[in-house]
């Protein structure tokens, strides 16, 4: 029987020839990673388990609210922490060693193609940029799968999305998952794995595949799955735990929908408020000025994502009224962008930078919103007062665009500024 990325993953974990969609099973899981928000529970329940945790497999990075913002953060990440000590957690990785969890699990090997990783947060998916099956839970999952390396899946319907040509200047791996949500809507692909394809999808870098991936579940997705190639070989190389074995989709693997779109039909796209699926292109809302622009997140903080809001910055200051906010994802990744001299750059700007965190993301800490505020950002979700109050609006972008956007105080396609 001929198998997608995801069924063959699925099927493999669970020791079995083939597997079909809807179907019931009980698969090994590679790795459960928490952070400090989803741990505390995890913990409160494993611990009615009397078991031991299988360590190995089990990686804890607190990142939400890093560092803590108040009594109830520090709390959190206590509990994260004395957790660690006494099971003596080799997988952790504390303040000063850590950032956004999801940049961590790649950048530290844990991600390889063909393995299947749950955590407790939604865009897990972004695992499946490097041909992995990662997919998000809940708490109480995580706690099991600590205990027993074991869950259960339902077995994903996937579809097909093939992307071809050749992308325009300033267009990202960003632009393209917004153009295809815009398309299919926040449940075009409900409980289901995308698989992408085309080279459009191939050109790409692997930090323009995490965007895609990670905003998989934006569309409902189940997982968001990129063939891995040499690129992601390459980057594995010296930096992966342990062996894999990559996986790809049978030739005449049955897929439920299928998608197809020209590279040169996507523009540097945003979304307005308050659904991912809310599309347009940014040269159409030049006349919205902004508040706060913002570059970070699992979803366009790595270095690839501030060197090109970097060159658009450079020699420039951010607009009077505009405030810009710059968080590398990870440790790894401010000491690069400092090597190269993007953050002096960023400072020069008159942006602000900070350590790695998820803070504003979700509208925690490190650029809430006030009421009536607008943001530019290059996160993945601008749902009502998904960054502060309920009165404010975010939309989404990638790199370039919230760059251009702070230069200007208003949504502006970088195309603008040359």
């Amino acid at each position: 029987m001929s198998m997608t990325i995801a069924e063959k993953i699925l099927a493999k974990k669970a020791d079995k020839n083939t597997v079909e969609p809807g179907e019931i099973i009980e698969a090994e899981i590679d790795y459960v990673m928490l952070n400090d928000v989803t741990g505390l529970p995890a913990f409160e329940v494993f611990e009615k388990f009397k078991s031991e945790p299988l360590r190995e497999k089990t990686v804890l990075i607190p990142d939400h609210y890093v560092p803590n913002k108040d009594v109830a953060s520090a709390e959190q990440a206590r509990a994260m922490q004395l957790f660690a000590k006494k099971y003596e957690m080799p997988n952790y990785f504390p303040l000063g060693t850590c950032g956004v969890c999801h940049q961590v699990m790649i950048e530290e090997g844990f991600v390889a193609p063909g393995r299947l990783i749950i955590g407790a947060d939604s865009h897990t998916c972004s695992y499946g940029a490097l041909g992995a099956l990662g997919t998000g839970l809940g708490s109480t999952e995580a706690a099991a799968a600590m205990a027993l390396g074991r869950l259960w899946f339902k077995v994903p319907e996937s579809q097909k999305y093939t992307v071809s040509g050749s992308l325009g200047k300033h267009v990202m791996g960003k632009d393209i998952i917004l153009h295809i949500i815009g398309d299919i809507g926040v449940d075009g692909a409900l409980y289901k794995s995308m698989e992408f394809y085309g080279s459009a999808i191939e050109a790409l870098p692997l930090a323009d595949r995490i965007s895609i991936s990670n905003m998989a579940i934006e569309a409902g997705g189940k997982a968001g799955i990129i063939p891995p190639d040499e690129k992601v070989f390459n980057y594995l190389k010296g930096r992966v735990r342990g062996d894999y074995e990559p996986v790809f989709a049978d030739g005449d693997a049955g897929y439920i929908e299928t998608y197809e779109y020209d590279a040169e039909d996507i523009v540097p796209t945003v979304a307005k408020p308050s659904l991912p699926e809310n599309t347009a292109p940014a040269s159409e809302l030049s006349h919205i000025t902004v508040d706060q622009a913002y570059l970070g997140s699992c979803t366009n903080g790595r270095i690839e994502d501030l060197r090109i809001a970097a060159e658009i910055l450079k020699g420039r200051k951010i607009a009077s009224d505009t405030r810009m906010i710059v968080v590398p994802a990870t440790k790894k990744v401010y000491e690069q962008a400092m090597t190269e001299g993007l953050l002096q750059v960023f400072l020069d700007a008159n942006a602000y930078v900070s350590g790695p965190t998820c803070g504003a993301c979700l509208g925690g800490y490190m650029g809430v919103l006030a009421k009536d505020e607008r943001c530019i950002s290059s996160t993945n979700r601008n749902f009502l007062g998904r960054m502060g109050h309920k009165e404010s609006e975010v939309y989404l972008a990638n790199p370039a665009v919230v760059a251009a956007s702070a230069v200007t105080g208003r949504i502006t396609d970088p195309g603008e500024l040359e």
